[in-house]
């Protein structure tokens, strides 16, 4: 099949290429979150249905990608599947198999203790989000990462009280500081691979920045929770000691680790150090005040209504109940983080992981100046590499946790499958669809496009590094993607404006984290987890994106003015590069 080399300015006019460029990620966001529509009973919303959305968004892109970047229809389609297999498996899969085993344990009833335990920690649901959606969820996306922290502690909130919509605006939330370490290191070891910089020399640098809003976060994410909550500033600070504890503890952690040059552990050892001193810290200390669940659903506080009403009282469980209950939930733990390994990896994917070229796409695309210095072919190898998906590791944790320590019977295991199935088989098709438009974008060269736009800014070019970073995962839903896209742009860019590569090269993963909390995969896992009808899960996407773009625009601007201080006036917190 003919060659397809990308060009950069299609129509000679680079205001307008960038423009068109731009085009379905735009229709993506008017349509989830600004396009107005009457519901059901008649009343007034803003954005449409979000697999509607994902398909007009997907049709514009190809529409784009044909008619302006003169790519072949066929090599088009093909990058669209291969989107959209990825987002079947691995994605889809890792959100089934943390559906499945949340599924198995309210069925077999054990998640009522696992729900009463956490609560017994403290009732406050301000602490049990620092500790669920925080301190949990970094600990999953360390383990996992693409989606799973969002899936797990999003179902875990929902069970233990949380509001749907506030479970997944939390937790989206929560999940930003861990993910340029998540999944093993894989975002960081990538970007060093296409960058060619040391990646411990990365994520060194990266720990340089990300600290900070390890700090930060917990505030952050226990604001949110106040004010959607109708609450006060009052409420905020009244936990501020925990909060501190929270993110000092994680940020402390992730510092160290990574400046000893490490890659792989830094979020599971944050996230553990930061789950038993906080559990331990509240063992200790308690605040003045609880908000329970029941006084959030009186859309009131109890630090500003008095004590509120009484909580109900929390039952009893011996050591071997806890133990059983928790039992699913620590065989995932163990399974996702043994499934990380390289050394496992590497020896179940020598037994089966079958490397498929993707037709019409593979040896087809090439990358050209300046984002490559010469012509680069894009390869496209399918690798379904089913024995080390996270999502099989976390199928196998439920099954050996059903079948030996819950007793799960034959009818639980129909219900089981009936209730996963069902809540999963429309928001698969949004996924699917929304990643088939990123890889299209990423081999058409639009995703270029835009990012090259970023490259104009001269002096301000460290603030826009991590723009660009923070672009990229909204594009693909992935900071590891956002990184394999532009991580060979940032390093060239850096050459050719003299800044220190390892500091502009990083700044695209941690501006990257940033995005992580917009991008419509993460917010479709939110809701899968999170609502049980998968009618309202997807009617949720377009509110949930408007609650969460300010926050995640806003900390991108933190992130990127801590660079622009570090390439300028804090030079002596850049990692020198070998």
């Amino acid at each position: 099949m003919e060659k397809y080399f990308q060009n950069y300015d299609p129509t000679g006019n680079v205001v307008l290429s960038t423009f068109l460029a731009a085009l379905p990620i735009l229709v993506l966001l008017y349509l989830l979150a600004l396009h107005p529509h009457k519901d059901k009973q008649g009343r007034r919303q803003l954005g449409i249905f979000a697999p509607y959305a994902a398909i007009a968004a997907a049709t514009v892109g190809i529409l784009v990608s044909v008619f302006m970047m003169k790519m072949p229809l066929p090599t088009a389609l093909a990058a669209f599947g291969y989107g959209a297999a990825n987002g079947l498996f691995p994605i889809g899969w890792i959100v089934f198999g943390a559906i499945f085993l949340y599924t198995m344990t309210v069925v077999t009833g054990q998640f009522e203790i696992v729900k009463n335990s956490v609560a017994s920690i403290s009732p406050d649901r301000r602490l049990q989000a620092l500790l669920i959606a925080f301190s949990f969820g970094a600990f999953m996306e360390g383990a996992s990462g693409f989606g799973t922290p969002v899936a797990v502690a999003g179902a875990l909130m929902v069970g233990v009280g949380f509001k749907p919509m506030t479970a997944a605006v939390i937790c989206l939330i929560a999940n930003t500081a861990p993910v340029a370490w998540g999944s093993i290191g894989t975002p960081i070891l990538t970007l060093g691979n296409v960058s060619g910089i040391d990646p411990s020399l990365l994520s060194m640098q990266a720990g340089r920045q990300l600290p900070f809003f390890s700090l930060i976060v917990p505030f952050w994410l226990v604001a949110t929770l106040v004010f959607m909550d109708k609450g006060s500033w009052k409420d905020v600070f009244e936990v501020w000691p925990a909060t501190l504890v929270s993110g000092l503890s994680f940020a402390i952690t992730q510092f160290t680790m990574s400046q000893a040059g490490n890659v792989e552990l830094v979020d599971i050892g944050a996230g553990i150090v930061s789950m038993v001193v906080t559990a331990l810290f509240l063992k200790i200390w308690k605040p003045k005040h609880l908000m329970t669940h029941e006084d959030a659903h009186e859309n009131q506080s109890a630090a500003t209504a008095g004590l509120g009403r009484k909580s109900l009282e929390i039952p009893k469980y011996s050591m071997g109940q806890l133990a059983k209950a928790w039992a699913p939930w620590a065989l995932m733990a163990i399974a996702v983080f043994t499934w990380g390994q390289s050394s496992f990896k590497t020896f179940f994917n020598g037994i089966f992981a079958p490397k498929i070229p993707v037709p019409f796409l593979h040896g087809v695309v090439y990358r050209t100046a300046p984002v490559s210095p010469q012509p680069t072919m894009e390869p496209a190898f399918y690798t379904f590499n089913f024995l080390t998906f996270a999502g099989t590791a976390m199928l196998v944790a439920a099954f050996i946790g059903g079948i030996f320590i819950l007793k799960v019977s034959a009818k639980q295991w129909k219900e089981i499958f009936k209730i996963t199935f069902f809540r999963m088989r429309v928001p698969l098709t949004v996924i699917c669809t929304v990643l088939g438009l990123g890889y299209t974008t990423r081999y058409a060269g639009t995703d270029a496009i835009m990012g090259l736009a970023f490259t104009k800014t001269g002096m301000a070019y460290p603030f826009f590094a991590s723009m660009l970073g923070w672009l990229g995962v909204f594009l693909t839903g992935s900071d590891t993607s956002s990184n394999a896209m532009f991580g060979s742009l940032q390093h060239i860019t850096a050459d050719q404006l003299g800044l220190n590569p390892v500091l502009i090269v990083t700044a695209n993963s941690t501006g990257g984290v940033m995005g992580k909390m917009i991008d419509a995969q993460s917010i479709v896992v939110s809701t899968v987890a999170c609502y049980e009808k998968h009618e309202d899960g997807m009617n949720a996407v377009g509110p949930i994106f408007r609650k969460v773009f300010p926050h995640s625009l806003a900390l991108a601007i933190l992130l990127s003015a801590l660079v622009w201080a570090q390439a300028y006036i804090w030079p002596w917190m850049q990692v020198p590069y070998k």
